[in-house]
Order: structure tokens, then sequence, then C-alpha cells
């Protein structure tokens, strides 16, 4: 077990807290943060960097989460859902994600929309056999439409009655800019895990790689799978625990934006390797947005994954 530092560098004033503990080769700094528990590996035995590295890396993605959450009613994400149709100024940052998203969207010829967030309010993954009818489905489809929505680099204009949801892009976001921070403070290696989304700059100390755990969703007989990873990022999509089931067919929460159903024929979990997390992220889910496809289009991309079905 971990020796548990007990410091005053963090005051229980405040909700967000940083606990950093000692492990065999160095540090872990954890907090919770975008509805996961995260946590920050580094290998090196100094408290006091530790302590630094852990509040910098936790205020990086609690910024980005007050920023993009749409359940935060001052983030961006709010302003301009909240916007009726008018013009919101936006910065460089806001203005590349919208970038990036539009890419995905390009990609997937539709089927990933960051605008099909709407659809929670006919589709609620509970593990209840809930299932929504065409006709409310149908009603959602109409306000979820990414070609209608306008942006330059200084600001967006959405028309009213839709909604933006940055959820698909923002937490892998986030591991790759805690991973910048992180090594503009220290050239130690780091594993930076946002609720297993994740990222390292370079092998642990001895030259071996980070071992991580895979979780496979809904088997509970079957143990973690550990792969190795010496550098770069890991990001897993799937259904573990947002689902329905109906008739003994198991709906998904990974749903089609162009359909509004889920994506039928899916594995239940694709974790994939890339260079940065925002990358593998994307293309975790634009493979199960693939169906009986997934494996196949994840082998053309020629990169590292791995697929339960």
């Amino acid at each position: 077990m971990p020796n548990r530092y007990k410091g005053s560098d963090l005051s229980k004033k405040i909700k967000r807290s940083v606990e950093v503990l000692a492990t065999a080769d160095g540090h872990c700094m954890r907090f919770d943060a975008m509805a996961s528990p995260c946590e920050i590996l580094v290998a090196g035995s100094d408290l006091k960097l530790a302590q630094t590295l852990g509040q910098l890396v936790a205020d990086e993605v609690w910024r980005i989460e007050d920023k993009y959450s749409r359940y935060k009613t001052n983030s961006v994400c709010s302003i301009i859902n909240n916007s009726s149709g008018q013009s919101i100024a936006i910065d460089q940052e806001t203005f590349a994600l919208l970038n990036f998203a539009d890419t995905c969207y390009q990609l997937s010829e539709g089927v990933f929309d960051i605008t099909s967030g709407v659809l929670r309010k006919v589709w609620c993954f509970d593990g209840s056999d809930n299932i929504p009818n065409e006709a409310n489905v149908q009603k959602v489809l109409q306000n979820i439409a990414w070609e209608k929505v306008q942006f330059d680099q200084q600001q967006i204009t959405l028309p009213a009655n839709m909604e933006l949801d940055f959820g698909g892009i923002g937490k892998e976001y986030a591991v790759d800019r805690a991973l910048l921070i992180a090594e503009q403070l220290t050239s130690l290696p780091i594993l930076v895990n946002l609720g297993g989304d994740l990222a390292a700059n370079k092998p642990r100390q001895d030259n071996t790689p980070w071992q991580v755990g895979i979780e496979h969703p809904g088997f509970i007989d079957r143990k973690p799978m550990v792969v190795s990873l010496l550098s770069g990022a890991l990001a897993t999509s799937g259904d573990a625990k947002r689902f329905l089931l109906r008739n003994n067919i198991r709906y998904s929460h990974i749903l089609n934006a162009k359909t509004g159903w889920p994506v039928a024929q899916a594995p239940r979990s694709i974790t994939v390797v890339a260079p940065q997390c925002i990358q593998a992220g994307i293309l975790a889910t634009l493979a199960l947005m693939q169906g009986e496809n997934a494996e196949t289009f994840l082998s053309e991309q020629e990169i590292k994954f791995w697929a339960i079905r």
C-alpha cells in the first residue's frame, strides 16, 4: 500500500483537492474531475515537486471542466447553448476544439456530431428497458445539425433550440493538456490518467513501460487486461455502464447522430493507442460507430487497438 502524506498543502475548505501518495518509484497524485477518478504518476522522489505538479495538473483539468461542461451554468458551453441564435465571442482554444469537432463530423460523414447531445432528452441509458418511440426520436433529430453551426476565430452562432456538447472530446483534450503542463515543470517520466483515458511522455525511469489495466465492460468473470505503454496515449470507449436492455437486445449509449438510434452490432468496448489522447478517443468512438465493421476500420488506420465483443 502506498504511504499517504498528510500535509497542509491542500485546504479542506475547498471541495476540490489533490491527494499525494508515495509509490514504489515515485508519487501518485489523485483528484476527481469530469465525474471520474483521476491520477498523475511521476517517477521521482521529490515530494514538493509531486505536490506542485499534482496541483498544476488538477487546476488545468478543472479549468477545462469548468469551461466546457454543459453542467456548469457559467461555462462557455452553456453560454453558447443559451444564446438563442445570437453570436457569441469565442477564444482561440474554443475555436480549435470546434475545428476538431468539425473534422470529426466530416470524417464520420455526420455520424459524430457535437450537436447530438440533445438526444439525451429521449434516451436515458440507465440499464432499464425504457426505449423511446420513433416519433420522439425524430422530433429531437430536428435540432441536430452541425452544418447549421457557423463559427470562425472570433465568434460562433448556434441556431435556437440547438445545443453543443463537448463531452465526446473534452476529457481526452484535458489529458493532452495535463501532460503538456506536467512536461513544462519536469522532464521526469509521467503518466496522466483521467478516468481510464491516459497519456505518458516516456517510459519509466528503468526504461520499462507503464502497465495499464483495461476493464472488460460487463464481464464480471474477466480480470482487467494489462497492456504496456512506453509513451503516447490510450483511450477506451464502450457501453460498460450506459446501456438499455429489452428483449435480450442491448442498446448502447453510442448513438448515430444521423438516425438518433444506437449503433448496432458494435463491440462492447474498444481501446485505441495513438500519439495524443484526443486522437485515440475519437478513433475509438468512430470505430464503435462502424458497428460490425469496427475492427476493420481500425485495422485500416494501422494503429494498435483492442476490441471486446
